[in-house]
């Protein structure tokens, strides 16, 4: 199947050609026909799986169509409701891309910048807004955003609105919109409170789900390493004398931690930066540029803003710390392995993880291969324990045996794997 056979128009083709674009992905492939066709949506898709585009192209199509015949003012016709400042600046990169030859207008508003920017655009007329909820109803309070002509609404990353306390901002925005319009809701997972939502704003909707948040990417290498707390930073600049780790991406369960790490880093001569909550936007989406653009090899993060960081060729992510919620695993890992090509997990895991590690294992129904031979092994028995060991799988199936490898990362394990 190709683009062209899904019923996409020309100039949006064009769009996709130009970034490189040949084959859907299996939720493009779901998503898009009845989306054209104007229906509701429920998808069940984690970051990396192509989303953005299964809503993104339907939309600048609808659009598209609807300008060609209606001249004049620009009232905001689509909403992007997503979590984090990095998603929201990530999905109008994909909306101009693909909407490059359809003459629409779209903006990004979120918080932690000034708003003068993002009012003059608005005033300016745009016919797609991504915003995140805060500055969103803050606008709306000045009577800055009219949504009353919103004909399409998408709620992307659901379940990471629920983390991070936005639901309740997200009913206000809804309350707000026409009764009448086309809806589109994206979840990694679906919680109870999703669910419930669902029920209240999609009307009869397609349901797609696509690479489930149990499954893990298969061209992303997993493995684990048994470390005490202490040492930790000692293992990641141990691990990143190696060359084949092309670049980083660290993640803290903190932003204490995460400027802790940083600083270990720096002292050790290892270029890095750190992006956090506490860290302005400015500063956020510069440290995310130098990384994009390897002027840093190393970017250590929290988890806050993990779905927001869109690199195609990142090499390495490690678990300096553990998740405490196993999902966000999946989600952190996500982060390499995209786009077609591998990528490699590392994660860390000290005396006080090792049950959420299990929690991990279990959601993924797989075992992580323990690396054995290093510096600063926690406990020499620890990962030889662990290759005996044989937990059950959620289903009830039993689990593989550990691999346990005895040396450290392989030489020119990241590779490109396939073509976009």
């Amino acid at each position: 199947m190709t683009f062209e056979t899904l019923g996409i128009i020309e100039p949006i083709l064009r769009a996709l050609k130009k970034e490189g674009y040949t084959v859907p992905t299996p939720i493009q492939k779901e998503a898009i026909p009845p989306l054209l066709n104007h229906r509701d949506l429920l998808g069940c898709a984690q970051t990396g799986t192509g989303k953005t585009a299964a809503f993104a192209v339907p939309i600048i199509q609808h659009l598209y169509r609807e300008r060609k015949a209606v001249h004049g003012i620009r009232p905001v016709k689509a909403l992007i409701l997503t979590p984090t400042r990095e998603l929201a600046a990530q999905i109008g990169r994909s909306f101009s891309a693909y909407g490059a030859f359809s003459g629409l207008k779209n903006t990004v508003i979120f918080g932690g910048v000034s708003q003068l920017p993002q009012v003059q655009m608005l005033d300016a007329g745009v016919d797609i807004l991504v915003a995140t909820p805060g500055r969103l109803l803050d606008l709306m309070n000045q009577r800055r955003v009219d949504l009353h002509d919103i004909a399409i609404f998408v709620l992307d990353e659901a379940d990471r609105m629920l983390d991070m306390g936005f639901l309740h901002d997200v009913e206000k925005v809804i309350d707000r919109l026409p009764a009448k319009r086309q809806t589109m809701l994206f979840s990694a997972t679906m919680p109870a409170e999703i669910e419930k939502l669902t029920k209240t704003i999609l009307t009869d909707p397609v349901k797609v789900k696509v690479t489930p948040v149990s499954s893990t990417v298969d061209s992303i290498e997993q493995s684990v390493y048994f470390v005490g707390k202490a040492n930790k930073t000692k293992l990641l600049i141990h691990l990143l004398k190696d060359e084949a780790i092309v670049s980083a991406l660290v993640f803290s369960r903190t932003k204490h931690g995460a400027n802790k790490i940083a600083k270990i880093l720096l002292q050790a001569g290892i270029l890095c930066d750190v992006i956090h909550s506490n860290k302005g936007q400015t500063a956020r989406q510069n440290a995310l540029s130098r990384f994009k653009d390897r002027q840093i090899r190393v970017l250590v993060a929290t988890d806050i803003v993990a779905r927001g960081i869109d690199i195609d060729e990142l090499s390495h992510v490690v678990n300096f710390d553990l998740p405490e919620v196993p999902e966000a695993y999946v989600h952190r890992i996500g982060r390499t392995g995209r786009a077609g090509f591998g990528g490699t997990a590392i994660s860390f895991c000290d005396e006080s993880e090792k049950k959420l590690l299990n929690e991990i294992e279990k959601l993924i129904s797989k075992r992580i291969t323990v690396v054995e031979d290093h510096p600063y092994p926690l406990v020499a028995a620890d990962s030889s324990e662990r290759k005996e060991t044989i937990s059950k799988t959620p289903s009830g199936n039993s689990s593989p045996k550990h691999d346990v490898v005895k040396s450290g990362i392989k030489k020119n394990q990241w590779r490109r794997t396939k073509s976009r």
